[in-house]
């Protein structure tokens, strides 16, 4: 508890002045803060915490907002839908078209240089 006395001052009314106990007890709130004030872990510790906790709760409201714009744009076209189904193509049928191909029957063919003409080594290796 804080005493305070009135005191007369210089014409513009009662001043107060504190008691010795409220300036004791003024100088402990002062010590205490100071105290606070040069404590690391109130310093740097609970601000960092509290960046890391805020910023997963904000993370997760973003990520979120990028899972729902995702569900809107993954509907299909109806009709799109439909040429879909009826375009059946399967693993099976394209590895059947490109067991008949001949893979090993190729040439490698260099492409021309910056200085040479393209047309006319395209004709040497023809």
């Amino acid at each position: 508890m804080i005493f305070v006395e009135p005191r007369k001052c210089w014409g513009n009314g009662l001043s107060l002045r504190l008691s010795g106990r409220a300036k004791r007890e003024r100088g402990l709130a002062a010590a205490g803060m100071r105290a606070l004030r040069k404590n690391k872990t109130l310093q740097y510790g609970v601000p960092m915490m509290l960046l890391i906790i805020g910023g997963s709760f904000g993370l997760r409201e973003f990520t979120q907002i990028r899972y729902d714009a995702l569900k809107l744009h993954s509907k299909v076209d109806p009709a799109l839908e439909e040429r879909l189904k009826k375009n059946k193509v399967t693993l099976e049928s394209e590895y059947e078209k490109l067991k008949d191909a001949k893979l090993d029957d190729w040439q490698n063919i260099r492409g021309p240089r910056p200085w040479e003409d393209s047309k006319s080594v395209q004709e040497q290796q023809r």
